[in-house]
């Protein structure tokens, strides 16, 4: 068994596959029914909570079907319909920028690769991982949120602060069948128990955990 810090990849193999058997029906948690939707709901959901995202949503997907819908809209008009969440007035122009891209080079199709996502407006490898796995099913790496952000140094699964190379240390240690919803997977068990002062006697990772300086509740 490891001490504090970064788990031996053995351990964190271990922890990984607890983790996921434990939470196994999580799931992304932003509403959506086609790629373009989604593009957008991940544009939005940046620093702003999932509800407040899952609430703007519906009445914006009804309003914009297309990629050319949202190109062609109106900045402001569209800024007023999502003013509650966060940079909104950036969000708005990535929105359409990123759109006219869709539109201009891809025929209105969300592209389906890594290297042509990330070179969206407002898109980086993030929200290109969640876009491949969700609404094409391909998955090359894990999205890096903030949740595990917040739990991979906490649970020993990283030492980085970086994103990419957070996301690098989970594709060596988690198994690549479980890539596709492991940040789910970590986002389910930081709301339920791994919060900042974490139910480790509930938690089923509790034994290999190393627990980095945090105080437990009982």
């Amino acid at each position: 068994m490891p001490g504090s810090g970064l788990l031996q990849d053995k351990y964190a193999r271990i922890l990984a596959s607890r983790l996921s058997a434990a939470y196994k029906d999580a799931k992304y948690y932003l509403n959506f029914k086609a790629p373009i939707d989604l593009v957008v709901a991940a544009i939005l959901s940046a620093q702003t909570r999932d509800e407040v995202v899952n609430h703007l949503t519906p009445p914006l997907f009804s309003k914009y079907k297309t990629a050319r819908d949202y190109a062609s809209a109106d900045e402001g008009e569209l800024l007023g319909m999502i003013k509650s969440v966060s940079f909104a007035s950036s969000k708005a122009k990535n929105i359409i920028k990123a759109c006219k891209e869709i539109d201009g080079r891809y025929g209105g199709r969300v592209p389906d690769s890594m290297g042509a996502l990330v070179e969206l407006p407002g898109i980086g490898r993030k929200t290109a991982n969640t876009i491949l796995i969700n609404a094409y099913g391909i998955v090359e790496g894990i999205p890096v949120d903030t949740w595990v952000i917040k739990l991979s140094p906490r649970l020993g699964l990283s030492a980085n602060k970086d994103t990419e190379k957070i996301e690098a240390d989970l594709m060596r240690v988690v198994d690549r069948k479980l890539w596709h919803n492991f940040a789910y997977v970590l986002k389910s068990h930081g709301k339920a128990l791994c919060q900042n002062v974490p139910y480790c006697s509930k938690c089923p990772v509790q034994d290999i955990c190393p627990k980095n300086g945090v105080t437990s509740r009982l």
